[in-house]
């Protein structure tokens, strides 16, 4: 099986090749560093899909979680993710793209205005490997939520579980191209006024790369 690893920064991607070269995969691995956002992320990621064919991509990285009963270092798989700031202000009221007619609510990728993993590939995979790992809604953002009342009205209009500044993209280019898709992230944070010293961001990379690991040696 040929896999595509995606990330958005070395620091990310570097203990799960470590991790790799220990177990030495059967299959051909190769990995995309996209550098962060999900500006950049469609951008290498059209790219590397236009030039190479792949039989799974997988997204690998760090996420701030809003959900207090998801453990830091705690490594869940995003079903389903969106790119929340896709908005238009009606005076006070925020709507949606879908709201105000700029998109289908079921134009391809979105199923009722999100986007979800893609299945195109075998069920047992899942029960056996990502299946093991807490579902979890995600959005995608450009502006990462840190004030108690930007943090209070996305929760209200949206009630994601956590946030990243990549995912949707990676689902979206990936849903386009008819690539299978595996979503992963280690919590490293809780979504909440920044404050690093609170972070667990070394626990949640070596679990991420152990997370990585086991989803791979199940293919």
């Amino acid at each position: 099986m040929k896999i595509l690893i995606v990330a958005a920064t070395v620091e990310e991607l570097e203990p799960i090749q470590l991790k790799l070269a220990e177990q030495k995969p059967l299959h051909d691995i190769f990995k995309l560093v996209t550098d962060v956002g999900m500006i950049a992320t469609t951008f290498q990621l059209t790219k590397v899909l236009k030039e190479e064919q792949f039989d799974l991509a997988i997204n690998v990285g760090i996420a701030g979680s809003f959900d207090r009963s998801i453990a830091l270092g705690e490594v869940v798989e995003v079903v389903q993710d969106q790119f929340s700031e896709e908005m238009v202000e009606d005076g006070i009221e925020l709507k949606s793209y879908e709201d105000v007619g700029l998109r289908g609510k079921n134009e391809r990728p979105f199923i009722n205005g999100v986007l979800n993993r893609s299945f195109i590939f075998l069920q047992s995979v899942f029960v056996e490997s990502a299946h093991s790992f807490k579902e979890v809604r995600s959005i995608t953002v450009n502006t990462v939520h840190g004030n108690d009342f930007s943090i209070k009205r996305i929760k209200e209009r949206l009630n994601p579980q956590i946030e990243t500044m990549e995912g949707a993209a990676f689902f979206y280019v990936c849903n386009q191209m008819e690539i299978p898709t595996i979503q992963i992230r280690a919590i490293s944070n809780y979504v909440e006024k920044r404050n690093r010293d609170a972070w667990e961001i070394e626990l949640a990379l070596n679990n991420l790369a152990e997370a990585t690991n086991r989803i791979i040696s199940k293919l």
